[in-house]
């Protein structure tokens, strides 16, 4: 019987191209459990074969638990105490083992462990296949669509299969058994049955990936993809970037006669491509992803990371394009929210900002409305400012003197100093339980306090709007906090 084992293994060993080791745990994980059908309990029984002689012995054994925990599966647990009894020197987690008399089993053990050795024989097979595609690196998979299940497809490539998602399928794509299919690789999930591999057609870095195919300058790192954004099967924007000044970054991947891009364009069904040029400089960045369009002022908020751009009634169709299409994919390529507006919106929202701080020093400085304009028309916009801007800046102001100045500074720092003590009081009846929710700080806690929210309880049934309205926080951020404060309601 032992030889025999050892043939069986170097027999599978060779047929599966897998290591001998992978059938021999196989083989002692098949024992192990048909030998703990023999007993009563949820015991836990260790098999061994020799890898010499193919001899094979089985072990009941006791995994050793601090005395304080007690035994929770008493089958298999021995508390410390007692297990030194036995082992004078065994730790924590060491197991005491019992050796177990050989048993006879009959043809049904001998198909039982026949087929959980193959069985552990493939995944072993399939996990060396999936390891020897990660290990050549590709991002891009084509291969032939095999089958279609519940919607998604499944595709071969090689020896290894894939799934396509219905959802990352380019939109009114048919695709059919036996086409060929071009994907990039989404994630790789271990612990999937069936195809590991997760494929998508409509991610942007599919279209960064095809644009490597088909421009060498990319590959030679000559030529860069900054960034990408997609309306699948619509349109989509790329930003590029070279160092080199010999190179034009969008002429190279345009190609001769559009002959790059249209080869990207027919892999996606027709899907449009803009190509602009990436800068350092984000109003920059952000003129030029929203072309067509022509921009005649921006304004960037470096607080609120967003921009309100300003086009005449000629471009303000282009720009934020059908369905609005255009401003959308600007926004995703730049990672800032754009704002578009008319000269005519840009002046009225101006002039509200502007009646606001004005507002703002006439009621936190004690000014009259003079004074306060003065302080507008000179480009100051909140009282940390007037506080700390250098005091030579503010002397050069003609309508006012070193007296008028120390004075207005002065004002501005009790006024910051009053506004900051009372937001600690504020903070001060918040729960400990919303002040150390990951996400929260001092200032978003004192605006939540305004609102009557000073537990984590009454933040987690606030509605996403509600939560934005409240602090004026960005409506991503609103919906990770919300979910944060409910993560105990599920615990």
């Amino acid at each position: 019987m032992s030889r025999e084992i050892l043939l069986l293994v170097d027999a599978l060993a060779r047929e599966k191209n897998v290591s001998k080791e992978v059938v021999f745990g196989a083989l002692e994980q098949a024992l192990a459990q048909a030998m703990k059908k023999l007993y009563p309990g949820d015991v836990d029984i260790r098999a061994a074969v020799d890898r010499s002689s193919g001899a094979t012995e089985a072990f009941r054994r006791w995994q050793v638990v601090p005395d304080d925990a007690g035994l929770e599966f008493p089958d298999r647990q021995e508390l410390l105490s007692e297990a030194r009894e036995q082992i004078p020197d065994i730790e924590l987690n060491e197991y005491i083992e019992e050796q177990l008399e050989p048993v006879e089993f009959g043809r049904r053990f001998a198909q039982d462990t026949k087929q959980a050795v193959l069985q552990k024989i493939r995944d072993a097979e399939r996990e060396q296949i999936l390891n020897d595609f990660l290990a050549r690196g590709e991002s891009i998979v084509t291969g032939t669509v095999k089958r279609m299940d519940k919607g998604d497809i499944i595709v071969e490539a090689g020896r290894v299969e894939a799934r396509l998602r219905r959802d990352q399928m380019i939109p009114k794509e048919n695709l059919r058994v036996g086409d060929r299919v071009r994907a990039y690789v989404l994630a790789v999930n271990r612990d999937m049955r069936g195809p590991q591999l997760m494929l998508s057609r409509t991610a942007p870095e599919f279209i960064m990936k095809l644009f490597e195919l088909e421009v060498p300058e990319i590959e030679q790192g000559l030529l860069q993809i900054k960034a990408a954004a997609r309306d699948p099967g619509i349109r989509a924007k790329i930003a590029v970037f070279t160092t080199d000044r010999r190179i034009d970054p969008i002429g190279t991947c345009v190609g001769m006669r559009g002959s790059r891009v249209q080869a990207v364009r027919n892999e996606l069904g027709g899907e449009n491509v803009d190509i602009v040029l990436w800068s350092e400089d984000p109003a920059q960045f952000v003129i030029g992803a929203l072309a067509p369009a022509n921009v005649s002022s921006i304004v960037v908020d470096e607080e609120k990371h967003s921009m309100d751009v300003v086009v005449d009634e000629e471009n303000l169709a282009i720009a934020i394009g059908r369905s609005g299409q255009n401003v959308r994919l600007a926004s995703e390529l730049t990672g800032w929210q754009i704002n578009i507006m008319t000269p005519e919106e840009s002046a009225q929202k101006s002039d509200q900002e502007t009646s606001r701080t004005r507002q703002l020093f006439i009621d936190k400085l004690d000014v009259d409305e003079e004074v306060a304009e003065i302080l507008v028309q000179e480009g100051f916009a909140s009282l940390e400012e007037v506080a700390y801007v250098p005091i030579t800046e503010m002397l050069e102001i003609d309508a006012f003197d070193e007296e008028t100045v120390n004075e207005l500074r002065n004002r501005a720092r009790n006024a910051l100093l009053t506004e900051a003590i009372a937001k600690e009081e504020k903070v001060e009846h918040a729960a400990e339980d919303l002040l150390t929710l990951d996400g929260m700080d001092s200032e978003l806690a004192a605006k939540l306090a305004d609102g009557s929210v000073h537990t984590r309880d009454e933040l987690a049934e606030l509605a996403v709007d509600e939560l934005v309205e409240l602090t004026g926080i960005e409506d991503e951020r609103a919906r990770g906090l919300i979910m944060k404060a409910r993560e105990h309601w599920f615990a």
